[in-house]
């Protein structure tokens, strides 16, 4: 029997931390296992972790953070490779590319929605709504897009989804910018589409879904010009 080579073994433990993020059992958005945690999970040492890890983070699956870990970015090579291409796009941009998916997935929802969905939208709503009472803004915009990620989890299309995990960091990035600058939360459209979404209403979930995008799109005016207010 011939000995693993390194290179062998570096490449089972990076098949092993994709398999982990694939099925969602590292969800978009969540951090991984710190170098000694995977060190014991995989029976391997720090080197071939780091280098596995480090496999994962070329691919655009995973980033690290100086100070906070490692966190998944992307379910797939693609995802991460649409992920990279995203990132440095303009908020409007991605403002006008969100209503158009999320409009449709909130539709599709409706249409679509099992009584596990509806359990995950409220339970994502009322988290969404504490998260935004506390101090805390970057774990409320963390939240909020985990929410908006429900909706089109609820519309069970599969490449809606994994589209969207690949913009999940951009899209944290354009509402810290919004939040930075407006402070509006929209909870009253936030609980207008769940509540559609719940009783299976398709047209009132693409009306609150245009409500939400059409006054957020507002947000890229200066506010002399909108005449909304900060708070």
């Amino acid at each position: 029997m011939q000995h693993v080579q390194r290179s062998s073994l570096i490449s089972q433990v990076t098949t092993q931390l994709r398999e982990e993020i694939v099925t969602k059992r590292w969800p978009v958005g969540s951090r991984i296992p710190t170098e000694p945690e995977l060190c014991e999970l995989t029976g391997t040492g720090r080197n071939t972790v780091r280098e596995a890890v480090q496999a994962l983070v070329h691919a655009g699956m995973v980033e690290r953070r100086q100070g906070s870990g490692t966190f998944v970015m992307a379910t797939s090579d693609l995802g991460g490779t649409l992920g990279k291409y995203f990132a440095d796009a303009q908020d409007r941009d991605v403002t006008e590319l969100r209503r158009t998916l999320e409009v449709t997935a909130a539709v599709l929802a409706a249409e679509r929605r099992d009584a596990e969905d509806i359990r995950a939208l409220i339970e994502a709503l009322d988290h969404r709504n504490h998260s935004w009472a506390n101090e805390d803004t970057e774990e409320a915009i963390a939240v909020d897009a985990r929410f908006h990620r429900a909706i089109v989890a609820a519309s069970h299309n599969a490449i809606y989804l994994e589209f969207y995990d690949s913009l999940l960091p951009t899209i944290e990035r354009t509402m810290r910018h919004h939040v930075s600058a407006h402070r509006n939360g929209y909870h009253d459209e936030h609980s207008a589409l769940v509540d559609a979404i719940v009783r299976g209403d398709a047209d009132g979930a693409r009306t609150a879904s245009l409500t939400f995008f059409d006054e957020l799109g507002t947000d890229h005016e200066p506010a002399s010009a909108s005449g909304r207010s900060i708070g």
